[in-house]
């Protein structure tokens, strides 16, 4: 049986075709995630509003402020939740497009990169549910307390913020993965992540600190540490699955005898 086109002969316009049908697939599989989640979308609602609700604050409402809006909101919560539901399937077909450019050995790491993805992608979101959300909805809420106003929050401008950290966290934990693709490529080595070690680090906690905008170093150190392990563990992965270069292969070669 003949092998798979290779993704190096293969046109732009074969590349195009293929890019679109893969999202074709994702969004079909959101689209079945979503006719579910659409069920449980009171849960998903309780869910999503827990962090905020959570700090105590009595004089805080949750308004809205359309004969729509109600409707939407339930929409929208289904949608989120149905993106992570279906996590699994759009890393499938991102696998998939790219995998006509890896080697044979390694199209076989189709299973364990949709499993390290969907994990990565699941942890930043819990990350951000868990630690994130109840210190940044803190300080928000004691900001309004500082000039004496009662906060009204309309929930579609709420469920937006929300599902924008949780996706932002979710793909920021993404790094080790993307990271073994660009390992693979050439584009990054271990030398080069271990290098730039110490500006990453400067970048990591003045996005913590962006993040977590309330004066408290503890929290902004508790939510660096994550991110540092990320990229020591993409310095791992560039190191193991990394593609040795030509002239580093030439090293190894036995030098000729006269």
């Amino acid at each position: 049986m003949a092998d798979p086109v290779d993704a190096g002969t293969m046109p732009l316009t074969a590349h195009l075709e293929e890019l679109r049908w893969r999202v074709v697939r994702a969004l079909i599989a959101v689209a079945i995630a979503f006719g579910g989640c659409y069920v449980y979308s009171d849960y998903v609602f309780a869910l999503l509003t827990r962090p905020l609700l959570g700090i105590g604050d009595s004089r805080l409402q949750l308004i809205g402020t359309g004969v729509t809006e109600a409707f939407f909101t339930r929409l929208k919560v289904s949608l989120i939740a149905a993106v992570f539901v279906a996590s699994p399937a759009i890393f499938h077909q991102a696998w998939g497009f790219v995998a006509p450019g890896l080697v044979e050995k390694e199209r076989r790491l189709a299973i364990p990169f949709v499993l390290a993805a969907t994990v990565f992608f699941v942890s930043g979101a819990a990350f951000c549910y868990v630690l994130v959300f109840p210190v940044g909805y803190a300080f928000f809420l004691e900001e309004y307390a500082t000039i004496g106003v009662a906060p009204q929050i309309r929930i579609s401008e709420y469920l937006s913020f929300a599902a924008r950290m949780l996706l932002a966290f979710g793909v920021t934990f993404e790094l080790p993965v993307v990271t073994f693709f660009l390992a693979r490529i050439g584009v990054v080595t271990h030398r080069m992540l271990i290098g730039g070690l110490r500006y990453a680090i400067v970048v990591i906690f003045i996005v913590a600190a962006v993040l977590t905008p309330g004066p408290d170093v503890a929290s902004q150190a508790l939510m660096a540490g994550p991110l540092l392990l990320l990229y020591l563990l993409s310095i791992g992965v560039a190191y193991v699955f990394g593609r040795a270069k030509p002239a580093d292969a030439a090293t190894t070669l036995p030098t000729p005898t006269s």
